[in-house]
């Protein structure tokens, strides 16, 4: 999947997405855009780095993922605990597409205003 696919699975995901580019201050993060629901993040890359797309996911599944799938590591900047990066050059997009929407499911339920 390509990142302007992402981009539109991102926000194709409900009318509560948005999108932004918080970092900008930052030399390093300045490209990053993020995707949000209810205010809070659920996925984010790099727009010169398609490499990693970081997304939220259960605890209890994510050793298994990383066991399963060597395009699937560490998170971007965030605990590993609770997130994952997936390099999305490489994933199949099927998969990509279900860990995107259990990413905006997690944080939709626990933020749901």
């Amino acid at each position: 999947m390509n990142i302007e696919d992402f981009r539109e699975l991102c926000l194709s995901l409900g009318d509560d997405v948005e999108e932004k580019m918080p970092f900008t201050a930052f030399r390093y993060a300045s490209e990053v855009l993020a995707f949000y629901v209810h205010g809070h993040i659920f996925a984010f890359l790099d727009c010169n780095n398609y490499g990693v797309v970081t997304l939220k996911c259960q605890p209890e599944r994510i050793c298994d993922l990383k066991a399963q799938y060597d395009y699937v590591g560490k998170p971007f900047n965030l605990p590993p605990k609770y997130w994952i990066g997936i390099n999305a050059t490489i994933a199949p997009d099927d998969l990509l597409c279900e860990l995107t929407k259990n990413s905006y499911e997690i944080v939709k339920t626990k933020y749901k205003v």
